[in-house]
């Protein structure tokens, strides 16, 4: 018996009835899942729980599946989306991809459409840094905003009154959680999140 845990998918929906359908499609290809009926439900959960792949419709209350997309983006920049809708056309499969979506696919849904779309979107993961499907800490964001404002680590360090081991950790677990290996990468991939300042209270 393997001791490998399974992989955990998020799915975003607001109907009761798709998330069940879609749920139990994903548990019995062998994944774990968890079902939401709101954008905010779901980055809620992302912020304290392991999430491989996300999936979500694009019509949500609230929040809809793009600003979703865009948001998980900007704060876990290589975790995997697919996107949903039954309203879909062009213009919003080129907005979806763009915006870093790993596929798009239309409702209804078919089971081989869905299962093959989940496997494209989950096999960059097998080779992957496990730290790549975590979002930055606050403590991380601050690091990072220093570093793109061209502080080095000494000066970060004072800044933060920090140690300089302390800011070397982080810029890291920085770079190996966005997938870069050098200050270049790390600046194109930071200003394509939109970085910004953590507010002052955080």
């Amino acid at each position: 018996m393997s001791n490998i845990p399974k992989q955990c998918i998020f799915f975003v929906d607001d109907e009761p009835k798709i998330q069940e359908l879609v749920g139990g499609i994903i548990e019995k290809a062998g994944f774990r899942v968890s079902c939401f009926a709101s954008a905010a439900d779901c980055l809620e959960k992302l912020r304290t729980h392991r999430c491989d792949l996300l999936i979500t419709d694009v019509k949500l209350p609230g929040m809809s599946g793009l600003e979703l997309l865009a948001e998980v983006k900007r704060f876990f920049p290589c975790l995997s989306v697919v996107v949903i809708t039954g309203y879909g056309d062009i213009p919003m499969a080129v907005r979806a991809m763009k915006a870093g979506a790993a596929d798009f696919i239309e409702k209804p849904l078919e089971k081989q459409a869905l299962l093959s779309a989940v496997k494209f979107a989950l096999e960059p993961i097998t080779a992957t840094d496990p730290l790549l499907r975590r979002g930055l800490t606050r403590a991380e964001m601050r690091v990072l905003r220093l570093i793109l404002d061209g502080k080095t680590n000494k000066e970060t360090a004072l800044v933060l009154h920090r140690s300089m081991n302390t800011i070397e950790v982080h810029r890291k677990h920085i770079m190996r959680k966005l997938g870069v290996n050098n200050i270049v990468d790390l600046v194109k991939r930071a200003t394509s999140m939109e970085i910004v300042d953590p507010p002052a209270d955080e």
